[in-house]
């Protein structure tokens, strides 16, 4: 076996670097696929749908960016294995039959590439299979048309497959396609926002899949469903306004919510938008969000020693991997080559990459819930956040969705068991023991607000201890403000942004002030106690390896400890962290609280408000 491995000193400036990229990924699997086989066994971890569609998967995954590689007049080394495995795989005579559909069948979700393949390619694709082929191809795919599957981003799969079927000349079922679309018209949030079902998150499904389907059916489908394509146009030029602020001028986006180890998916959205012309930002400004993004990711260590995705973020980490996550799953990261299918010639292509647009400090987004800060110089992108949870078959569910900030520079941190702070996932969490050493954080709200100063969430930690907390941007730092009514005697730990634990790593307790300035080799951390005659202690959390999903290495988290008596109680904190600026030298908001009336002053961001 021949190994091959990804170029990670590739310029990615051009066109050809990005095609070459793509490239190197699929010659780094080649080695893995097998004649005469319709999958591909990328490794031994599994899922809950077994190993056997997981293989399928993978080879499925592909073809997100074989299928635009090929439409843009690229060449794919291994196309005849491809090609076999798609003849082998719908043929229900051949033993390596991919198999009839069962209820919301992982399957269905694979189908959705072929449904692209056949828009992208015309009839280029259906001409290297006979008649009778393309008959087995169009039956397996038909299986999903009616399929019980989650009444989610899934209904995107077989409008994908109609769609495909309507451009490549097959026979197809407009019916079919509006049901799914009228289903997902229920949770249409506004603004271009969507939820990932009926009360479901969002998250970056709404920019890789509502989106990224959505704009590829606008731009193919516009001659017969002219009004839905308009619409569609209409919400992601919307969304786009919102998702660009997710996103750090050097090019990373801030990890949140499940899914994560499908990587520059992250920035799938953009290749869609510059795929479908959309009249958004420039053509320079989306290449160079697709650029940096892709050059982001290479300095990461992302790929096992074999050239192959692992699972993981930054690091490989089965600790984060849903239950839905295979060793193929990670290669959904493919469909940022969507950009691909465009020619040479391109406006896309053609255009001098260009830097972010001039954006806030400060952007609301209401429909999620979410408040996106970033520094002066736009390289960190802090999310603060309240009132998602999805507790579906997604690990470490509290860990992706419930912490009050997740940052594009340090992440944040899994829970290893809830026995002992270490292993709780501290960070960017107010955490609560009854003394045993057991701790227990927000996980559901029961009540959440936004406006464009701050986010507020009630939470019930017991169900006679309630916490409420008001989220608020404050220039380099942000605040919490915590009123905690408790009829049980509590231990609290309140913890900052995880940091590098390394030797050479330093961590300071100001004797002025309860404050905790923990400084690494990836970033300093502080976390201070603003709140008046404040017992808190000042402590760090030092956690197992593997905990972030942003380096290996151990944590350190700075963390402020209390505890408190039956009773009502305030704690206000201060949270700041940089991988580039100083902030020991930063000067800590001025806060004050009479009553119920909270003013804070920093500056160029003084504010008030009433805390009900």
């Amino acid at each position: 076996m021949t190994l091959k491995k990804v170029n990670i000193n590739n310029p990615l400036q051009t066109r050809d670097d990005v095609q070459h990229l793509l490239k190197e990924l699929l010659s780094a699997v080649s080695p893995y696929t097998e004649e005469g086989k319709s999958g591909i066994n990328l490794g031994n971890s599994t899922t809950h749908y077994g190993k056997k569609i997981a293989e399928m998967e993978a080879l499925s995954r592909m073809l997100w960016g074989i299928f635009p590689l090929l439409a843009g007049g690229g060449e794919c080394e291994d196309l005849s294995f491809y090609l076999d495995a798609i003849r082998f795989g719908t043929d229900p005579q051949h033993p390596q039959y991919w198999g009839d559909i069962r209820d919301f069948d992982q399957r269905c979700v694979e189908m959705a590439a072929f449904g692209v393949g056949l828009t992208l390619l015309d009839t280029k694709l259906l001409q290297h299979f006979s008649v009778q082929e393309q008959q087995n191809l169009a039956d397996w795919l038909n299986q999903g048309r009616d399929a019980t599957i989650p009444n989610n981003n899934w209904n995107f799969f077989p409008v994908m497959v109609q769609m495909g079927f309507k451009t490549s000349g097959l026979p197809w079922d407009q019916e079919a396609v509006a049901a799914r679309f009228a289903l997902m018209e229920d949770y249409y949030l506004g603004d271009g926002w969507y939820s990932d079902g009926p009360g479901r998150p969002r998250d970056y499904y709404i920019s890789m899949a509502f989106h990224y389907y959505g704009l590829l059916y606008a731009q193919n489908m516009a001659d017969v469903d002219t009004s839905r394509a308009a619409m569609l146009r209409e919400r992601a030029q919307r969304f786009a306004q919102d998702f660009i602020t997710m996103f750090s001028a050097g090019g990373a986006a801030v990890p949140f919510g499940r899914s994560l180890t499908y990587r520059f998916a992250e920035a799938a959205f953009w290749s869609a938008a510059a795929y479908s012309q959309l009249d958004v930002f420039t053509p320079g400004i989306i290449k160079g969000l697709i650029l940096r993004h892709l050059r982001h990711w290479l300095k990461e260590p992302i790929f096992d020693r074999d050239g192959v995705l692992s699972i993981g973020y930054h690091t490989p980490n089965l600790v984060m991997a849903e239950d839905y996550n295979a060793p193929g799953s990670p290669y959904w990261a493919c469909k940022l080559f969507l950009v691909l299918a465009l020619p040479p010639d391109d406006a896309f292509w053609a255009a001098e990459e260009a830097p972010l647009p001039a954006l806030p400090d400060t952007h609301c987004i209401p429909h999620a819930s979410q408040i996106l800060t970033r520094d002066a110089g736009g390289q960190h992108v802090v999310m603060l956040t309240s009132g998602q949870l999805e507790l579906n078959n997604f690990v470490n569910t509290e860990a992706k969705y419930t912490k009050f900030a997740y940052s594009s520079q340090f992440g944040f941190t899994l829970d290893r068991g809830r026995y002992g702070l270490n292993h709780a996932g501290c960070d960017s969490m107010l955490m609560f023991s009854e003394g045993d050493g057991y701790y227990r954080g927000r996980r559901d709200c029961a009540d959440t607000r936004i406006t464009v100063g701050m986010i507020y969430s009630r939470w019930l930690p017991w169900h006679d201890v309630a916490v409420r907390t008001w989220l608020i941007p404050c220039g380099d730092w942000h605040l919490r403000v915590h009123h905690i009514e408790n009829q049980r005697p509590l231990e609290t730990a309140e913890g900052g942004f995880a940091v590098m634990q390394t030797p050479s790593t330093q961590i300071l307790h100001p004797a002025e002030k309860q404050a905790v300035t923990v400084t690494a080799g990836n970033g300093i951390s502080r976390i201070v106690a603003l709140e008046d005659n404040t017992s808190r202690e000042a402590s760090t959390v030092i956690t197992p390896p593997n905990s972030s999903i942003m380096f290996a290495e151990t944590a350190a988290i700075p963390v402020l400890k209390n505890a408190l008596p039956v009773g009502s109680h305030w704690l206000i904190t201060a949270v700041s962290a940089s991988a580039s600026t100083d902030i020991r030298s930063l000067p800590l908001p001025e806060v004050s609280r009479e009553g119920q009336q909270l003013r804070w002053q920093y500056p160029g961001h003084n504010g008030q408000i009433i805390l009900a």
